[in-house]
């Protein structure tokens, strides 16, 4: 049984948290204690239903404010899928979080409540979703209850968001009317909305497609520890050991390892006390080679068939994340997998104005600004387009000042 990640955005109070505690609900996912905690609290709606956003928010000011803050995780499963979900903020503000939540997700649930239509931030994480290459997105036009259920609005809501999904080169966009908080469309199929022949999102996410084309066949693998025991019984052993993002490795492989460019052959593949002939990517493994090279913790293993860049200036797209504002006088430190490097911004390109998707000259970045600058680091990178592979295409950046992260990086090319 394979497993979905998705998260779901949109903006405040279009009922992500209300969505999320339905699915749970009505699949039965909630436990016996949660349940009775949830019918015990005082939050209820108007019609004096049990609130279900109480069920994601997990934090004291969301229970209090009845918002989302931080990202919040849940897990349910049915007979055909497992399912991971991250409920990310709606408020502009903790647009950091959403990027947090969705940077592994392979599906994006976009909420749009019915009344509003496309707003401002239904466009950021739009775009958002565009720029992290979220291939599989659902629009849901939730509370459609408040609007009598009607075929109009929605139809109106959703060709203006095609238009925007054309500009941001969405690929595969899916429609569903829903109400969160009386259970239209979610797990049961809808009566009051008989024009919808669609599927409910529970079915849609258990039938949709995430693995065809999803992973990177580019074999790649950042190097974490090399294994010298030294011991009288393990004299001579050296491993390369590291978890593998993308791609697979087979015995007899020819390998590069980068930036260095020294190559060599694999000799062995160890898992635990397992010796397979092939290893894939999310497997921690031991590599050993037939010759006795030098590697060291942030190198990165790869097939010498299909070779990375290796560069020390890179273009990149940046999602700025901290209330400090990018300074391009200082040092940053780049984190690209197990490689930490320092690096400057050598040049801002341009930043995006959300509203109208336009770019703009930039002097600066300031908290959840979006757009493209030029990096110049220290040491050179073994690193993929992001549009080519993601696991080794992405990076952070980190302030030197107080080892917090402030940006998420996308690489897109090398810089002149």
């Amino acid at each position: 049984m394979n497993i979905l990640k998705f998260f779901t955005a949109g903006s405040v109070d279009d009922g992500k948290s209300t969505l999320i505690g339905r699915l749970l609900y009505d699949t039965d996912s909630i436990l016996a204690d949660q349940l009775e905690a949830l019918q015990a609290s005082n939050r209820k709606n108007d019609d004096g239903t049990i609130d279900l956003a109480i069920l994601t928010d997990g934090l004291r000011a969301e229970r209090e404010q009845g918002i989302t803050i931080d990202v919040a995780y849940k897990y349910f499963q049915t007979d055909k899928r497992k399912f991971i979900i991250a409920d990310t903020p709606g408020h502009i503000q903790y647009t950091r979080n959403m990027v947090t939540g969705a940077s592994t997700a392979k599906l994006a649930i976009i909420l749009i409540d019915a009344r509003n239509g496309v707003v401002e931030q239904t466009i950021r994480h739009s775009y958002l979703v565009s720029l992290l290459g979220i291939e599989h997105v659902v629009v849901c036009l939730n509370k459609m209850d408040m609007v009598g259920y009607s075929e109009t609005v929605f139809n109106a809501i959703t060709d203006k968001y095609k238009t925007l999904a054309g500009e941001l080169k969405l690929k595969d966009v899916t429609f569903i009317p829903v109400s969160a908080l009386k259970g239209d469309n979610v797990v049961n199929q809808s009566e009051h909305m008989t024009w919808y022949q669609g599927r409910s999102l529970l079915h849609f996410l258990e039938s949709v497609d995430v693995e065809t084309g999803a992973e990177s066949d580019l074999a790649r693998m950042p190097v974490q520890w090399v294994v010298r025991p030294q011991t009288e019984e393990l004299h001579d052993y050296r491993g390369y050991a590291g978890r593998i993002v993308s791609g697979e490795f087979n015995v007899n492989d020819k390998v590069t390892v980068l930036p260095s460019g020294s190559s060599s052959v694999i000799e062995r593949i160890e898992i635990f006390d397992q010796q397979p002939a092939v290893a894939y990517a999310g497997q921690s493994v031991t590599l050993h080679l037939k010759d006795n090279i030098d590697i060291s913790r942030g190198d990165v293993l790869v097939n010498s068939d299909h070779l990375p860049q290796n560069s020390k200036a890179i273009e990149a797209d940046v999602c700025w994340m901290d209330s400090r504002p990018l300074d391009e006088s200082i040092t940053y430190l780049l984190q690209h997998n197990s490689k930490v490097t320092k690096c400057k911004i050598r040049e801002i390109l341009y930043k995006v104005d959300i509203n109208t998707l336009e770019k703009q000259d930039a002097y600066d970045f300031k908290l959840n600004d979006i757009g493209r600058v030029i990096l110049k680091t220290a040491d050179e990178l073994a690193f993929d387009f992001y549009t080519e592979n993601k696991a080794n295409g992405a990076a952070i950046l980190i302030d030197s000042r107080t080892n917090l992260t402030v940006a998420a990086l996308m690489f897109r090319a090398v810089a002149d």
